[in-house]
């Protein structure tokens, strides 16, 4: 097997398309498809199913696919400890981020770190805590900002903080003049929600259930600039994160706080225990440490509370 054949294999098995994956690999269909056959013929076994213009892994596609992210994890990790030896910083952070994060945590981060490391070649991304989850298991992604807790034994997690969520409803709703709302009197209100598979969605899905509230969904969207927008024109109320809301200073909105009960979520880094944490990743940590307790600082007498930091690597 050749390295460049796995990597062909990876990307077929992603796509499950020929022509997509070499579109992506920058290489001819035909001279993907014939790596594909020689690495078949080397190891005596099919590794797709072609089924008309369908292909599907086969069993044996499968164990090889497990095997390649291993391989391909442990190359990358000497990559970064080679990296180390030269010096922080010319290293590479991929980094997955929970979209309210992405929006009010990372920026001033972001920009310390490339003023801090310039050399260092910095992607985030905002994506759900479950996409973010996958992408560390691949491989795909040096660190998580996610929702914690993260069942799965293969991560390291660290907490940051703890923030409140909070309602937000337009200037001229009848709970405007509120300083805190019920929860219970969401029930059948006008709400705009996150999608169901979004952390949020179903942390307030949760609580309806046990409460056996039902609040009447008239929109989902996932960009949250769209919704506190749809919220300012009267189109229905939201649940956020306090600290996004503050950030905001929108005067066409009201934000109340929510109790009984009082909905908090978790904010905290998630990363592989089997990863190597290179100079780049251990700067961004200190940076994310560094910014939590201003924002414990900050938010003294309002609704975040920032967690105890425990001695992990920094």
């Amino acid at each position: 097997m050749e390295l460049r054949q796995l990597e062909y294999f990876v990307e077929v098995c992603k796509e499950l398309n020929f022509t997509r994956a070499s579109e992506k690999l920058n290489v001819s269909q035909p001279s993907l498809s014939q790596q594909i056959k020689s690495l078949e013929g080397g190891l005596g076994t099919p590794l797709f199913d072609r089924i008309g213009k369908k292909i599907a892994i086969t069993e044996a596609g499968h164990i090889l696919l497990a095997h390649c992210y291993r391989v391909f994890h442990e190359l990358d990790q000497a990559k970064a400890a080679l990296n180390d030896l030269n010096g922080l910083m010319r290293g590479e952070l991929s980094v997955g981020s929970v979209l309210t994060e992405e929006m009010t945590l990372l920026p001033s981060i972001i920009m310390k770190l490339k003023q801090l490391y310039p050399s260092i070649k910095l992607s985030v991304e905002g994506l759900r805590t479950e996409d973010i989850r996958e992408r560390l298991l691949e491989n795909e992604l040096d660190l998580g900002i996610v929702f914690l807790p993260v069942e799965t034994e293969e991560f390291e997690t660290l907490p940051l903080f703890t923030e409140t969520l909070s309602l937000v409803v337009p200037k001229t709703h009848r709970l405007a003049e509120e300083e805190e709302v019920d929860f219970a009197e969401l029930d059948h209100e006008d709400m705009i929600l996150f999608p169901e598979d979004f952390y949020i969605r179903q942390l307030i899905d949760g609580y309806s259930e046990k409460g056996g509230i039902s609040m009447r969904p008239v929109l989902e969207m996932t960009t949250m600039e769209s919704i506190v927008e749809m919220v300012a024109k009267g189109l229905g109320a939201v649940i956020l994160p306090s600290t996004y809301v503050d950030s905001l200073q929108n005067e066409r909105i009201q934000q109340l706080k929510l109790k009984n009960p009082v909905l908090d979520t978790t904010t905290g880094i998630a990363y592989r225990k089997d990863k190597f944490v290179c100079a780049a990743t251990k700067a961004f940590i200190s940076l994310l440490k560094e910014r939590s307790k201003v924002i414990r600082e900050q938010s003294a007498e309002s609704s975040v509370v920032v967690t105890d930091i425990t001695n992990k690597p920094s």
